[in-house]
């Protein structure tokens, strides 16, 4: 990248007649350089260092922090699972190719790996902040030696009885090989010998912690009280009832983290369902990543270690000072303590929905579509009622669906199993490549045929991540589709957690376009071409790009250009070489980015007129809006995809277009409201690095999130009252013609 400035003028020719200084010329850029974009794995690792702050701030209660460090420590766990395991992946096949952003996979771990010690320090700076508060209001979280005699033996006497039981000890010498580690389970190295032994003959066994939810916790708790103590420690402190006889010289914990990036060729397989299980089953057994050990570890034990595993022992060894594996701190987050935690939050149902007793579909008919904006509005009352209805409704003939994830807790399956035994035709496609949730859809899957229910697994070569769910129903005038677009899943559990929009809509192309679009799904027609819907991988990433461009054809000062976009992340190149031309043209880019975005605002002479904001709250950010400006004729979409290379050409990803223009407002009001948070947002800067917003003096220092949550109560309470009014204009009236007659 180079600047180009305009040569000095010579200030001893006095005799020529003064000119007007020539303007200082703009910076030229090639938009092909990889100093404008800024690296995924990097700016997916920054995006932790902010959730981090929110366990750092002391604005943020308690136990919330203590969430935060959880979440934090979790998401490190996959990163390692997923990004560095595909990049050792890549570095182990001779793969040298560079990113958009100039570099390989080597250079990639690397910086990586520093970045996520870095981070580490002030995840455990953090932590023991937070447990020094903790104990301020009475929950403790205490090393073994810090309990009192009393406590000791209450431990003793719970170790006996339900964690014991549970131990193996695995001899390591010459007759015993090196054991198995499995992924992310706390494991003791011990170094022992016999009583009495002269010739001082050392032992080494391993111990394989088992956390186990209801019967040995990972966090103990010591008697009634809010005290609790690692189950590490405990085991590593009653080791002679495992080891009776021995003397105890060393006890020291480590951790291993395993590649989750184990991938067969679903094109060579006969059952895409078998296959993934085999999968599975060879992920138990996959290559080691990371070695986590305590700081003072026998480096004689730590280099033997990473010489077992196949480790790098400079590189992919991680000391822990303190608790290792932080995500377990969840355990003391669900603690019920009102004041420690956010006010809490119930989801309101939608005031469309939330007095109107009737069929489902009738509301949409009459009313026209309706956006659903979760956990602000209820899940249950409206997807799940609008599944729940679909099951039941006897004019309903069929019901097509795609499962990317779900859980146990709501009622999709069994609304999905019902409408099965209510005769209608039921077909759902479950995304078996869901990472992480592999198994669970394999189970979801199963189930549902065993109800009778068609189960596909999508096209060969692509994963399914769209939410969609078309009704095809038997109305008054003849058949109609009703369909449900979403930005998230299918899941109650996240519909609480996580921000998402939803689309409720009886619009006939809509409903066409969907039709074809699970004709591609479930059966061998080609991928066809839209009325409305943008459909990844065929439609939407050249459609996004031709508004784009079309954006920036359209630009002038009478009729300014302007881009909004909020989604998880920005990594598609070829998209972030199209905003970079239209920010230079001078489109206003507002891009609202939860995580991993490659896009530099604020570089004079290019992106001058665009702005990058992370919201960082409460609730996951999840929603995904499109908005182009198109000369006044404004378009807005919402939908599954984000902008990254896998989801627009390798993934069936859906976004429909939002033409209703009371729901416009709404994601007006959602994007506005955003932009100008000065509480939860981040803005980046032209380097990449991120500054959080703070409240002017006198300025509200309420975040979006809890904003948006008032916006809805308010909805809410409006409709109430405008239906309130309108049944007293219907007594009255009643009243007005009793008295006339």
């Amino acid at each position: 990248m180079s600047d180009t400035h305009s040569a000095p003028r010579n200030p001893a020719a006095t005799t020529q007649p003064k000119r007007r200084p020539r303007a200082k010329a703009k910076p030229k850029y090639d938009l092909g350089s990889s100093e404008l974009y800024l690296n995924r794995e990097l700016t997916w690792l920054a995006f932790n260092q902010r959730v981090l702050h929110e366990a750092e701030d002391d604005r943020t209660p308690l136990l919330e922090r203590v969430k935060f460090i959880a979440i934090v420590s979790g998401n490190l766990d996959e990163f390692f699972m997923k990004r560095i395991g595909g990049l050792k992946q890549l570095v182990a096949a001779g793969r040298n190719e560079t990113t958009v952003d100039g570099r390989t996979p080597a250079q990639q771990i690397t910086d990586a790996h520093a970045f996520i010690r870095e981070l580490t320090l002030r995840k455990r700076a953090a932590y023991h902040r937070v447990l020094e508060l903790l104990a301020e209001q009475g929950i403790r979280l205490l090393r073994y030696e810090q309990l009192e005699p009393a406590q000791r033996e209450l431990v003793r006497q719970e170790f006996v009885t339900n964690i014991f039981p549970l131990l193996t000890p695995l001899a390591m010498d010459p007759g015993h090989p090196f054991p198995f580690i499995s992924n992310l389970a706390m494991n003791l190295l011990v170094t022992l010998r016999h009583s009495g032994d002269t010739d001082n003959v050392l032992h080494m066994a391993r111990i394989k912690v088992p956390a186990i939810r209801g019967i040995a916790p990972r966090l103990l708790r010591v008697g009634g009280e809010n005290t609790f103590v690692l189950l590490e420690e405990v085991v590593s402190n009653n080791l002679d009832l495992l080891f009776p006889g021995m003397e105890i010289v060393s006890c020291e914990l480590f951790r291993v983290t395993r590649n989750a990036n184990v991938e067969l060729d679903e094109e060579q397989a006969d059952d895409l369902l078998e296959m993934i299980e085999t999968e599975l089953r060879e992920r138990h057994f996959a290559p080691i990543v990371r070695l986590e050990v305590q700081k003072d570890m026998n480096p004689v034990h730590r280099g033997m270690l990473a010489a077992e595993l196949g480790l790098d022992e400079e590189a992919d060894v991680f000391e822990i000072e303190g608790m290792m594996a932080m995500r377990d701190m969840f355990e003391i987050a669900g603690l019920e303590s009102t004041e420690l935690h956010d006010p809490p939050h119930y989801p309101i149902d939608h005031p469309r929905l939330a007095h109107d007793k009737r069929n489902i579909f009738h509301i949409i008919r009459d009313g026209g579509p309706i956006l659903l904006q979760h956990p602000y509005e209820s899940f249950s009352t409206s997807v799940e009622r609008f599944l729940r209805s679909a099951s039941n409704d006897p004019k309903v003939l069929a019901i097509k669906m795609t499962l990317y994830r779900t859980s146990g807790e709501g009622k999709v399956i069994e609304s999905l199993v019902n409408a099965a035994r209510n005769g209608k035709q039921v077909a759902v496609l479950v995304e078996l490549k869901a990472r992480f949730d592999e198994q669970a859809n394999i189970n979801w899957a199963k189930r549902l045929e065993e109800a009778g229910i068609h189960v596909t697994y999508g096209v060969v070569g692509l994963k399914t991540h769209s939410k969609i769910i078309l009704v095809v129903r038997r109305d008054y005038n003849g058949l109609r589709r009703y369909a449900h677009i979403g930005t998230g899943n299918y899941h109650a559990g996240t519909a609480r957690l996580y921000t998402d929009l939803g689309l409720l809509t009886g619009d006939n192309d809509i409903g066409q376009d969907l039709t074809e679009l699970f004709n591609f799904l479930t059966g061998y027609s080609p991928p066809p071409s839209y009325r409305k819907i943008l459909a990844a991988p065929y439609t939407l990433k050249k459609t996004l790009l031709e508004k784009i461009e079309r954006e920036i054809s359209s630009h002038s000062e009478e009729s300014p250009g302007h881009i909004q976009f909020k989604m998880n992340a920005l990594e598609d190149a070829d998209i972030t070489r199209a905003l970079y031309r239209a920010a230079q043209a001078g489109v206003k880019v507002d891009l609202i980015v939860r995580d991993t975005c490659r896009f530099r605002p604020g570089l004079p002479g290019l992106t001058e007129s665009a702005q990058v904001i992370s919201i960082v709250g409460r609730f996951l950010e999840h929603g995904r809006i499109y908005y182009f400006r198109n000369g006044g004729a404004e378009e807005y979409y919402i939908g599954s995809a984000d902008l990254m290379k896998r989801n627009l050409e390798s993934r069936v990803e859906v976004v429909a277009p939002v033409e209703d223009i009371d729901l416009r407002q709404e994601l007006r009001l959602i994007l506005d409201v955003q932009l100008s948070d000065r509480r939860s947002a981040w803005e980046m800067q032209p380097d990449g690095s991120y500054v959080q917003r703070q409240p002017a003096p006198g300025q509200d220092a309420k975040s979006c999130q809890e904003l948006l949550i008032g916006v809805a109560q308010r909805r809410l309470a409006a409709a109430v009252k405008h239906k309130q009014k309108k049944v007293r204009r219907k007594l009255v009236s009643h009243f007005q013609r009793r008295v006339q007659s």
